[in-house]
This record gives structure tokens, C-alpha cells and sequence, in this order.
């Protein structure tokens, strides 16, 4: 049995009860001796006459969780017309001889109670306080229609009720769960199910909706993209609401609905995060992090910030990037303790210096060269920062004594195409090694979080698309059948901190490689299409889609795990764990040295197949050639 049958039941053994208890509150004791002559009749009168009316005024389809002032409305009226056609009705019957004339009065006010008690009960149980229950809603401009029956749909609903200045008018109420179609939110009907949308959208002509919102914050990426699709041939705009906890000062703000950002088409279910061991990690340490002002290194400082460190060290070795994320984390943190230290990660005098100037318990490397054509073109300067540079912070970590170094890797250091990914794997390699090296001063843990594509970094391409679109095309793909992974640099740097937290209480994470659940793969052809929606056009019309061709080093499809590493899960179901494919620390050490001499000798093709014979799943050039062909 439905919900709203349920609330049908209810209203109808209320009312039966409302005739017999407004008797007895009018005649007490006296009731079985004066009111035996009307008593059951009344009582069966008036629950039929509550059946027909109860029906026909829909009362029931109310949502007991959202119960308003709305709601309130709706009990008076049912409630007052019942009890007027009652009392002629019960006159015919009984000439209302021996009736007291009060009971009708007590009755209205019994059966008030009676159906609007547990509404706002229930209503005040599930959100612990009371100032909601008395708002009313009224219908306001732009015809809006909202997918999701939840706590920000019943908000937006009644702020845009109260507000006389409000911009929407919400027809109705799209359930992607199926199971409050038929019943009401502050009087606005919930219409159908998510698969009805096309039927819904034409059934509501007068008015028709203009706009299509989105409240549910858990719709899958694939969803969020097929709803795009979905409005865009109905011709509806799509937005979407912000979660309630991303709201400064919660429910009080008031909800905007926004565009659907590139972030909406490509997520996931939001992880759950366990902060209090991300706290306990952070929260009076000493934390530095390399590559501070890059799009992951920016994140990360901004995230540690509020975990309250004791020290926050932002090192990078562009001096732009660390005046801006040092003015920002300064402006949001006055208190923190937060030296700047410009620096290049190649540089291991420098970084000793750093090293031992701040002592830092934790360090976070972000700083690294990850454009692959640029890399590609650049290889030397792809091995100086990414292999060297990694070498020279995880050797600078062990020396000071730093309880934890946690390395940000790549999915393209999985079976490498390109230089970028093979001088990545290599840095994993060497972190590797010093975890699993045994005995020596190495007290120092090694982690390593290795995730795909971040959404809007430097060098991606949504904001590349982006440019693209606003210029009026074309938008640029290299292949067609060209798929990537994708992740909210919010969402991987969460994950990350969530990894270092396992990490640091888990031996056993020591020297593995943490992989960040992705996701499915995205098709870069259906991303341009959808960009193109969402900037209000339409693609190949509109806006044109060429295809390139593959770039130096890039592949059709990447991979998030070698075929050598077995994984393992961990507490989040989101982080899983890969085994290590241990090297001889010494001998790598050995030719790690070869390397970085070859590469500051400016002897390209040597440093190149050094590169190679220290990863063998790296392809040659002849290869990478045949696949950019």
C-alpha cells in the first residue's frame, strides 16, 4: 500500500473517531445515556460523507514531510464542507432531536486536530524545528518544472512562495524515483515518473514549463546527461539546484537554481568522506605542499587550510601562482601560519633548505610538468621535473624525517604512450622503492594517489572547449572514439586527503599506489556536444565539431591499472589499493643518476631510451607516431 493511501486511511478512522469524541467532550458521562439514538448513525454518516469529500479534495495526496500552511488550508476547507453537509443530511435522519447543537462546532475542531496534529507532527519530528510550518505558496513567473522530491525541492518550493519577488513559477514536481507520483508539495502536484518527462512536459500546456530543474543531488553523470539531451529536444533550459551543504549559513540562503555546469554531466554519487580522520591527520601539523598554485596544488592548500594546520607551506616555482593562492589562503585563514617559499623542485639545495627551515610532518607533492604534447616536446624538462624533481622531494622528505610523503600520480603512468606518463610512472617507481627498502634512516611513509583528467586544469579540455564555443567554433576533437576519465579537481583532491588518512593510520598502505574510483570512461565527442547544449546551441549546426587526430603520446583510451598490479579495497569504496611492482632501490638510485646527467648534458635520444629501458611498458616514438597517424 502506497503512501498517500495510507494518509487516505488515516483522514478516514479520524473522522470516524471525531463524531463519537466531539459527543462525549460535549456530554462526558452522560454520552451512553443521551446519545444512544444518534451515536452510531452520526458516526457512520459522517466517515461516509468524510470518504466522499476526502476523495474529491485530493487532502490526502499531501506529503506529511513537507507539511505547510498549505496543508493547513486544504484541512480547513475539506473539514468545513464535510461538516455542512453533514448536518442537513443528519437532520433528515434524526431531526437532530436530543442533538446538542454544540457538537458540530466541537466536531470541526476535533477533526482539525485530528488530521492536521500528525501532519505537522511528523513534519516537526523529521526536521527537529518549527518556523516552516506556517508558509504558504503561491505561483510566480518563468513556468518551472523540478526533477527530485527531496528537502531542496520542499525549499526552493516554499522560498519561492514567500518571496514576492521570486523569479519561478513550479507547476510541478518530476519523481526519479517513482513513488510519490499523485500526491502534493505545498500544493504543487508531483506529476510522474523521470521516464514520463516527455508526456508531462506537453500534458502541462497552460502554462508550459520554460525550464527543467534539477534538485536531486545524487543523479549519476549518465543521467545528468541523458536529462540534457532530453530537454534540449523539448527545447527547456536545464539547471540545476546547489546541495543544501554548500550553503554558508544553510537553509536560510536562498536557492538559486544554476546552469548545469560540465561538472553536473560527469559526476558520480557524491563520496562519503570520513573528515574526522582527515582532521586528525592535518590538524596541527606541519604541511607543505609542492606545486601550491597549480589547479590540484591550489586545491589542496585550500582544503588542508580548513583542517586547521599548525603550518602551511606553499612552495611552487611559479612566482604568479604563489602570490595568488598566498592572497587568497591569507584572506580566508588571517590566522594560519602560512610562509611562502618559491622554489623549483629540481633543485635539491633548495629544497633541503626548505626542508629544514619548516620541518614539516606531512608533505603533498603536486608540483609536476603534465601537458602531454607539451612534455612530448619537451622530454627533458618532462624527466628534470616529474622523475628528478619527485627523486629530489622524496629524498628531501626522508632526510628531514617527514612522517608522510603523498605523491599525486596519473592514470597515464599506467602502460605509458607518452614521455609525461612514463616520467610519472618512474616517480612512482622510485616512491615505491624507498617504502619497501629495507632498514636505514627511512622512517619516512611514501603514498601515492594516482586518478585521471581534472576537470577545468590547465591544459584540459573543457576550458579549451570552452574558448572554442565562445568564439563561435569550431570545437576541436582529436578522434572521435577518443574516451577519457574524468574528476571535479574538488572531488579528487577530497580523495586525497581521504587516501593520506588511510594511509597514515595503515602500515599496509605504505609504498601502494591508491586508485581513485573514476567512474565510467567519457567519450570526448559526446563532452563537445553537450558543452555546445549547454552554452545554448546546437552542435554541428551552430557550432562545428573538426577532428584533429591524435597528438604525440595521447591514446584512444587510457587505463587506471597495469595488468601487474592486483588491488585490494580499502575502507572507502571509493579508493581502492594496488600492489607495488617492487625495483631494486639501489640499482634504480644507480640509473636514476645516469639519467638526470644525461638529461642536464642536453643528450635527448640517450635520456630517452634510458626512459625506456626503465619502464618497458613505455612504446617507442615509432609507436606513439603510428597511433597521433
Amino acid at each position: 500500500m502506497d503512501r498517500a493511501r495510507v494518509a487516505f486511511l488515516h483522514d478516514i478512522v479520524m473522522a470516524a473517531a471525531s463524531f463519537p469524541l466531539s459527543v462525549y467532550l460535549r456530554l462526558g458521562d452522560r454520552m451512553a445515556a443521551e446519545a444512544q439514538d444518534y451515536l452510531l448513525p452520526g458516526t457512520i454518516l459522517f466517515a461516509a460523507i468524510a470518504t466522499v469529500v476526502f476523495r474529491l479534495s485530493k487532502m490526502h495526496r499531501g506529503i506529511w514531510r513537507y507539511a505547510s500552511l498549505d496543508d493547513l488550508v486544504a484541512i480547513t476547507k475539506t473539514v468545513t464542507l464535510a461538516i455542512l453537509i453533514f448536518l442537513p443530511l443528519l437532520f433528515l435522519f434524526t431531526r437532530l432531536e436530543l442533538f446538542p447543537r454544540s457538537v458540530p462546532f466541537i466536531n470541526w475542531f476535533v477533526l482539525m486536530t485530528l488530521l492536521g496534529g500528525p501532519r505537522f507532527a511528523y513534519r516537526v519530528f523529521k526536521d527537529r524545528r518549527t518556523e516552516h510550518l506556517l508558509e504558504a505558496g503561491e505561483h510566480r513567473r518563468v513556468p518551472v518544472l523540478l526533477v527530485g522530491v527531496n528537502d531542496a525541492a520542499e525549499t526552493f518550493i516554499r522560498q519561492e512562495a514567500r518571496d514576492r519577488d521570486a523569479s519561478y513559477r513550479i507547476v510541478g514536481v518530476v519523481d526519479d524515483k517513482g513513488t510519490r507520483i499523485g500526491r502534493t508539495m505545498h500544493g504543487v502536484p508531483v506529476l510522474g515518473g523521470l521516464d514520463e518527462l516527455e508526456d508531462i512536459v506537453e500534458r502541462r500546456a497552460d502554462p508550459r514549463p520554460q525550464r527543467i530543474v534539477l534538485t536531486h543531488q545524487r543523479l549519476e553523470g549518465a543521467a545528468v546527461r541523458d536529462l540534457l539531451r532530453r530537454a534540449d529536444a523539448l527545447g527547456l533550459g536545464l539547471a540545476r539546484l546547489p546541495r543544501l551543504s554548500d550553503l554558508r549559513s544553510g537553509v536560510e540562503d536562498p536557492l538559486e537554481a544554476q546552469p548545469i555546469a560540465v561538472e553536473d554531466l560527469l559526476g558520480r554519487p557524491q563520496a562519503v568522506l570520513d573528515r574526522d580522520a582527515m582532521r586528525r591527520l592535518i590538524c596541527g601539523k606541519s604541511v607543505l605542499v609542492t606545486g601550491a598554485g597549480g589547479t590540484i596544488g591550489s586545491e589542496l592548500t585550500r582544503q588542508i587550510a580548513a583542517f586547521a594546520p599548525a603550518r602551511l607551506v606553499l612552495f611552487d616555482a611559479s612566482e604568479l601562482n604563489l602570490y595568488q593562492i598566498d592572497l587568497e589562503i591569507a584572506a580566508a585563514y588571517p590566522g594560519l601560519d602560512q610562509p611562502t617559499e618559491l622554489g623549483d623542485v629540481r633543485d635539491r639545495t633548495r629544497l633541503d633548505m626548505v626542508f629544514a627551515r619548516h620541518a614539516p610532518d606531512l608533505v603533498f607533492h603536486a608540483a609536476a610538468l603534465k601537458h602531454v604534447p607539451m612534455v612530448e616536446h619537451n622530454p627533458l624538462e618532462g624527466v628534470l621535473t616529474n622523475t628528478v624533481g619527485s627523486r629530489n622531494v622524496a629524498d628531501a622528505c626522508r632526510n628531514a624525517g617527514v612522517r608522510m610523503m603523498v605523491q599525486i600520480s596519473t592514470d597515464k603512468a599506467v602502460n605509458p604512450s607518452s614521455v609525461m606518463g612514463a616520467t610519472k610512472r618512474l616517480a612512482e617507481c622510485y616512491t615505491q622503492a624507498l617504502a619497501n627498502a629495507a632498514g636505514g634512516r627511512n622512517e619516512t611513509r611514501y603514498v601515492t594517489v594516482r586518478f585521471g583528467n581534472v576537470l577545468g586544469s590547465t591544459g584540459s579540455v573543457v576550458p579549451l572547449f570552452q574558448k572554442q564555443i565562445a568564439g563561435g567554433g569550431p570545437v576541436t576533437v582529436t578522434h572521435p572514439d577518443v574516451t577519457r576519465y574524468f574528476m571535479s579537481v574538488r572531488e579528487a583532491v577530497e580523495l586525497v586527503l581521504q587516501a593520506s588518512a588511510i594511509g597514515e593510520e595503515d602500515t599496509a598502505a605504505c609504498g601502494r599506489i591508491f586508485e581513485l574510483e573514476m567512474g565510467e570512461p567519457v567519450r570526448i565527442l559526446d563532452l563537445a556536444r553537450q558543452m555546445i547544449r549547454l552554452a545554448g546551441k546546437r552542435p554541428d549546426l551552430d557550432i562545428a565539431i573538426t577532428f584533429t587526430g591524435l597528438r604525440p603520446g595521447e591514446k584512444l583510451q587510457e587505463e587506471l591499472l597495469h595488468a601487474g598490479e592486483d588491488l585490494v579495497p580499502t575502507s572507502n569504496p571509493n579508493l581502492r589499493l594496488a600492489d607495488p611492482r617492487t625495483v631494486d632501490l639501489p640499482l634504480l638510485q644507480r640509473a636514476l643518476d645516469e639519467l638526470e646527467d644525461a638529461c642536464r648534458s642536453g643528450k635527448q635520444e640517450l635520456a630517452l631510451s634510458m626512459v625506456r629501458r626503465l619502464v618497458p611498458e613505455f612504446g617507442g616514438q615509432e609507436e606513439r607516431s603510428a597511433l597521433s597517424g
